[in-house]
């Protein structure tokens, strides 16, 4: 099963934006561009949960919870999937993880801290 890398997290203040990157530890080549891919986070005190998705069409689907300020989007030229956060909130604060659906192996996540 693929494992995939997150980077690009950071602390911002409320409001910020961020740009999360979602790779492959491995060389996976063309078979990149079949993967539906999932953006998890878990907050404090709460269970991992799904933010969004985005099929190999480039279709995506995202929680009501952050509609509207986190996107998500893949380049398979570069084998990334990214995820956009805009108009953060402290309630946003975890770590963030992307998987490839119906596999069972998580990366180790990238840490998010939104605060002043």
């Amino acid at each position: 099963q693929v494992q995939l890398v997150e980077s690009g997290g950071d602390l911002v203040p409320p409001g910020g934006s961020l740009r999360l990157s979602c790779t492959p530890s491995a060389n996976v080549g063309d078979r990149f561009s079949a993967y539906t891919i999932g953006w998890h986070r878990q907050v404090p005190g709460k269970e991992r949960e799904l933010v969004g998705c985005i099929i190999p069409s480039g279709i995506t689907k995202i929680t009501d919870s952050v509609k509207g300020r986190f996107t998500i989007s893949r380049d398979n030229a570069k084998s990334t999937i990214y995820l956009q956060m805009n108009n953060l909130e402290p309630e946003d604060t975890g770590v963030y993880y992307c998987k490839v659906r119906d596999s069972n192996v998580w990366g180790q996540g990238t840490q998010v801290t939104v605060s002043e």
